[in-house]
């Protein structure tokens, strides 16, 4: 039942108990006796092992013994077939065109997009993800293996015409990459696997989504000028590293007079049907019960046309050429090649498990299920190794064909299975029929997939609205990956991340808090005009954790909420004591019976410069021969010496701590001594909404001790102010707001000031240093 609008006048309600500090609070709520278990009995649960257990850790590591036996054959199986027909079309055809992005012969993406299917059946928790080449990842592959395998190395002389020319022995080249890629697949599922066994799927929340959508455009863009090159058939020179692809596009215009008109003719066309039926599909998708598999038969009839038209004699056009029928045996990876892998095989690796996840989660979150992130890190590793054994590039999944699987009303993996069957029919029986499709043709139908990536730039308008940051993240990580390629872009890229995490904390929001009239809420005086703040009471949250980087912010926001510095409160009042005392022992001030300094009656002399030089061992050795008599200085009137001391309009300071976290050793050292600070100039310091690991921490720091008393807690700030509020009223009755000072008279005992007991091994030498003068 709908509830209707919330009423803005709802009921209050009345709370009458104790103001409660934090020791209060601790005698009258015992807390429980939290029993640390042992190692032993931690190693005993874990090890344990009953038959339920047992049966329990087998389906958390094959997950199809979980759901195969739920499997409603007559409800879902129709769908799972439409839609593994459906998504084997698909798959086919990517296949094909993302390995020309991986720069291995085009074959090779059949086999890609059919062996890591098979461990993933078994091993995988997502239901709808369909596990195959991605355009950003093949493209990363095609950067490694080009980097390795460059063509310059098998150049060879060919004197066939009777003139010297040179030649590449693509044979051998193909092979060396086919070698390249099948061992970083390999390697790249090593590191997956050994992440997921150690429980390390926590890696990827480095991986925020504005950074994954700037990377991804980013990969978007590269593709797509890889694919012009392509679908112009004009020759470039092969770059790797910074400005790689800048050099790319030089290479294209310098070439374009060289362009393939047949090559460009097949793949515009290609293009614009490709977008205008997938528009259509989009836009119909309520009322298609399957897509247009408009791939499929654009691949049909450009094949047909270049068969027909023999255009690779006539036009010279860029085709296939050769595709292998069946399998090849397995290879046996490079292992020498592992080093020079790795750091392309993690940052590769990372990117195809974060792209997978973070699909898989929206399909999972729509259909009410859940995945396991640790047993998808193994679930790919694994398919990755096996890929690798048989010369599959890396594995992951397109958004584009997992969306085909899910709207096509797939079920389960076993669509999956069914897809791996139709890719399966193209690698034995259709191969050969697809030799003379144009490579132009299959850079189209990337292209055209291509179209949700490029569109994440409308992202960025709506994200800087919503948080600057984010939409800086996006931005950066779009240019570094574009300038400096993407797996150096994705390292600054996260970096950067990284970095602005560590400034959003060093230089967290801080303001003072006032009281909403008549209930027990605070909020910011500076957003809300109705807020009070109680009379000489100033309160400071500071909404970040506390460490080293950013103490001395919260110094900053301190002096500017309560409108002094209190070092220099004390430095000025240390000088003014200094001063009245010197004038007391050369009888031009006297104090009277209850201790108020008063005029002697001598001229202006008394009013001595602010800035005069004074010798500190003169001052340290003056003695006054006067009897001890209390003196109290008020610091709010003028005083008898020309020393301009600021002027003090609190008695009390209240931190809140509701959203501070965390405090490491420095932050609680500085927080003792800001609070002792504060107490030398008689201003009260109070903590209010300490969590109780924050209270625990300060206490495992000696953050208390004969001065610095529990009792300054309080379980929230409405007690701290209800406390200081009844304290000072019984204060008010007895002694004003008056520094008491001792002065020695009639006596061979140096002038002491009881302020000198406030000395702590806490305080800087150099404020410890003006004590002393003081003395």
């Amino acid at each position: 039942m709908d509830p209707g609008p919330m009423d803005t006048h709802s009921p209050g309600y009345l709370v009458a108990r104790s103001v409660y500090s934090d020791p209060v609070f601790q005698e009258e709520n015992e807390k429980k006796e939290i029993v640390k278990k042992t190692i032993q009995e931690r190693f005993q649960k874990n090890c344990s092992c009953t038959s339920r257990r047992a049966l329990l850790i087998v389906k958390s590591f094959f997950p199809v013994l979980d759901w195969l036996p739920k499997y409603r054959w007559k409800e879902w199986i129709v769908n799972d077939i439409i839609s593994g027909v459906s998504t084997g079309l698909v798959g086919t055809l990517q296949g094909l065109a993302f390995a020309l992005l991986a720069a291995v012969p085009v074959g090779y993406g059949l086999y890609s997009s059919f062996f890591p299917i098979l461990t993933y059946f078994i091993l995988g928790t997502s239901k709808h993800i369909s596990v195959g080449p991605f355009p950003v990842t093949s493209l990363m592959v095609g950067t490694v293996v080009l980097s390795m395998v460059p063509d310059a190395k098998f150049v060879m002389q060919s004197n066939t015409t009777g003139l010297n020319s040179t030649i590449i022995n693509t044979a051998a080249r193909d092979a060396a990459r086919i070698m390249v890629s099948g061992t970083l697949s390999f390697l790249i599922g090593i590191i997956q696997l050994v992440f997921g066994i150690f429980q390390i799927g926590f890696i990827v929340r480095y991986l925020a989504d504005p950074l994954v959508g700037g990377f991804t455009t980013a990969a978007a863009f590269q593709v797509f000028v890889t694919q012009v090159k392509q679908m112009l058939n004009v020759p470039t020179n092969n770059y790797n590293g910074v400005l790689s692809i800048i050099y790319t596009i030089r290479d294209i215009f310098l070439n374009i007079s060289k362009t393939n008109i047949a090559d460009l003719i097949a793949g515009l066309l290609t293009l614009v049907v490709c977008v205008g039926v997938k528009e259509i599909n989009d836009r119909y998708k309520h009322i298609l019960r399957v897509p247009i598999p408009i791939e499929v038969l654009v691949t049909i009839v450009a094949t047909g046309i270049s068969y027909g038209a023999n255009l690779a004699l006539k036009y010279n056009a860029g085709i296939i050429r050769t595709i292998p029928s069946g399998f090849i045996p397995p290879m046996t990876p490079d292992v020498s090649m592992f080093s020079d892998l790795f750091s392309s095989a993690f940052s590769i690796g990372i990117v195809a498990y974060a792209v997978a996840v973070s699909v898989g989660k929206v399909y999972a979150t729509k259909h009410s299920y859940s995945i396991n992130g640790n047993q998808e890190f193994i679930a790919f590793g694994i398919s990755n190794m096996f890929g690798g054994a048989f010369s599959c590039f890396v594995a992951t999944t397109a958004l584009s064909r997992t969306a085909v699987q899910e709207s096509t009303g797939g079920r389960t993996q076993i669509a999956g299975i069914i897809s791996a069957g139709i890719v399966l029919i193209a690698i034995v029986a259709l191969g050969r029929l697809l030799e003379p499709l144009q490579k132009s043709v299959l850079a189209a139908i990337v292209i055209a997939n291509l179209k949700g990536m490029f569109w994440q730039v409308f992202d960025v308008p709506p994200l800087w609205r919503q948080n600057k940051w984010d939409a800086v993240i996006w931005v950066f990580a779009c240019i570094a990956s574009i300038i400096l390629g993407l797996d150096l872009g994705l390292l600054a890229a996260v970096i950067f991340g990284l970095l602005t995490i560590v400034l959003r904390v060093q230089f967290p929001s801080c303001g003072a808090l006032g009281n909403v009239p008549g209930t027990d809420l605070y909020k910011e005086v500076k957003k809300y005009k109705t807020v009070v703040e109680p009379e000489g009471i100033k309160i400071v949250r500071f909404s970040s954790s506390l460490f080293y980087g950013n103490i001395d912010g919260l110094r900053n926001c301190i002096n500017k909420i309560v409108g002094f510095d209190v070092v220099r409160v004390f430095t000025k009042r240390t000088k003014a004591l200094r001063k009245i005392s010197r004038l007391i022992k050369k009888g031009q001030l006297r104090t009277t019976k209850n201790g108020i300094i008063s005029d002697a009656g001598t001229d202006n002399e008394a009013f001595e410069p602010e800035d005069e030089m004074e010798d500190p061992e003169a001052e340290q050795n003056e003695e006054v021969q006067v009897k001890e008599v209390e003196v109290r200085v008020d610091w709010s009137s003028e005083l008898p010496v020309k020393v301009n001391v600021p002027k003090v309009s609190i008695h009390s300071l209240i931190f809140d701590f509701g959203q501070i976290s965390f405090l490491d050793v420095v932050a609680v050292r500085s927080m003792k001594l800001i609070y002792k600070e504060f107490k030398r100039i008689d201003v009260d310091v109070y903590i209010a909404a300490c969590d109780d690991h924050v209270y625990k921490k300060m206490q495992d720091c000696f953050f208390f001790d004969d001065q610095v008393k529990p009792d300054i807690f309080f379980l929230t700030v409405h007690d701290a102010v209800l406390y200081i509020e009844d304290f000072r009223k019984h204060m008010d009755g007895r002694d004003p707001l008056l520094e008491k000072i001792s002065l020695m008279q009639e006596s061979k005992e140096p002038l002491e000031f009881t302020d000198a007991e406030l000395i702590n091994p806490d305080l800087d030498a150099q404020e410890a240093a003006l004590r002393r003068l003081a003395s």
